[in-house]
């Protein structure tokens, strides 16, 4: 399976690097005005409004991402 680099050759293994910047991408738009607009309501879950909810949430998934894509180098 000796195929060039300019025939049809598609890496499918990414650095950690490009993990991380991917990770932090979804970071910006996870916390970027629109969807945190989505949940800057007057609501609660468990006694916890959701804006708070969502932000701790997303916040520890993107540690857990980020954690993973390090890991996985």
């Amino acid at each position: 399976m000796n195929t060039p680099a300019g025939k049809g050759f598609m890496r499918t293994d990414v650095g950690p690097t490009a993990r991380v910047i991917a990770v932090f991408l979804l970071g910006c738009l996870a916390f970027g005005y629109p969807l945190l607009a989505l949940f800057n309501v007057p609501a609660t879950v468990i006694g916890v409004p959701a804006l708070y909810l969502y932000v701790f949430g997303a916040w520890a998934a993107l540690i857990l991402l980020i954690a993973w894509a390090v890991r996985r180098a």
